[in-house]
């Protein structure tokens, strides 16, 4: 690639997506296309098509997903299989048909079993049976991962599959319905805080989280761009994990809230643990930079100066 080709990022405006556009335009390219769900609508497969025969993309980034935590996804199982199978489908059809020079499809730690070996290796997937809660978003994501191996195998095209653990920083989602454990605990511990109020944690605590930095997830998609992988499919993480319970107390330390934390152990705790093993790309040539403490305080930053614009957000 050089800094005038032409980039296509799928799902520009969500927390991935804008990271991967951030750090390309730090980069110097200048050929970034994006178009929002109102411009572009992922599910509908001519409108996909019409976009690709106009704009001509020469790569594509697939950040776009609808996603969500344990909640959202437990209590949506169709539109998280079937939406997530549509948008991916067109995007990854559209740009094999339209001769697309390398796409990067973005999944997540979750296509791996339930009870796979820690830590979690690429080769475990498709072992065993998924976690229950959030299997139908897997399986849309396992079928991207296949169609675009499938695509490498039969026609030697580009196609690479980076699957993330954990993602956290700047546009998360802090909707407490359906946002993921770190940016919910962040809204939680904030909104508690004026009155010392204590904080009630879904589960026992005791299940075992990686998280890593979305701008560390962007450095990792680019490098992707920038080089040729070997393989179809790599895991993207620090390969460091801690328990909930340390999440909770990490956060609730640079929130500055001193209350009580309640676990309401009735509520599922969903995988035990879910550590990635993170050393075929790091074979590769690329790592993971930010550690845990200094991205939640960045992200909480990040929090603090948007936090207007979150719906439902109490005065503080």
């Amino acid at each position: 690639m050089d800094k005038t080709t032409k980039i296509y990022i799928a799902g520009h405006n969500g927390m991935v997506g804008s990271a991967v556009w951030r750090a390309l335009n730090a980069l110097g390219y200048t050929n970034l296309i994006g178009k929002s769900s109102k411009e572009l609508n992922l599910r509908n497969q001519a409108e996909v098509n019409a976009f690709f025969i106009a704009e001509k993309p020469e790569v594509v980034v697939d950040a776009a997903a609808k996603v969500g935590g344990i909640l959202a996804n437990n209590e949506n199982p169709y539109p998280f299989l079937m939406e997530n199978l549509q948008i991916q489908n067109n995007l990854i059809d559209a740009a094999h048909n339209h001769e697309v020079g390398k796409f990067i499809f973005l999944g997540s730690s979750c296509i791996y079993p339930k009870f796979a070996p820690q830590p979690l290796k690429e080769e475990y997937l498709l072992t065993d049976s998924l976690e229950p809660t959030n299997q139908w978003y897997a399986i849309a994501k396992i079928a991207g991962v296949k169609a675009c191996e499938a695509i490498r195998k039969q026609y030697n095209k580009d196609f690479v599959s980076l699957m993330p653990t954990n993602l956290y920083g700047s546009n998360d989602n802090f909707d407490l319905k359906s946002s993921h454990v770190l940016p919910a605990m962040i809204r939680k511990f904030h909104e508690a805080k004026k009155d010392n109020a204590s904080v009630e944690l879904w589960g026992s605590g005791t299940p075992m989280r990686e998280f890593l930095h979305v701008d560390d997830m962007a450095k990792a998609v680019v490098y992707a761009l920038e080089n040729k992988l070997e393989d179809n499919l790599y895991n993207v993480g620090t390969g460091v994990d801690v328990t909930i319970k340390e999440l909770a107390h990490t956060i609730q330390e640079i929130v500055g809230h001193t209350g009580n934390i309640v676990w309401d152990s009735s509520k599922p705790d969903g995988t035990p643990r879910k550590l990635m093993d993170v050393s075929k790309l790091k074979k590769e040539g690329w790592q993971a930079e930010i550690d845990l403490k200094s991205g939640i305080a960045s992200t909480y930053q990040w929090f603090l100066e948007n936090q207007d614009s979150f719906k439902g957000m109490k005065v503080s």
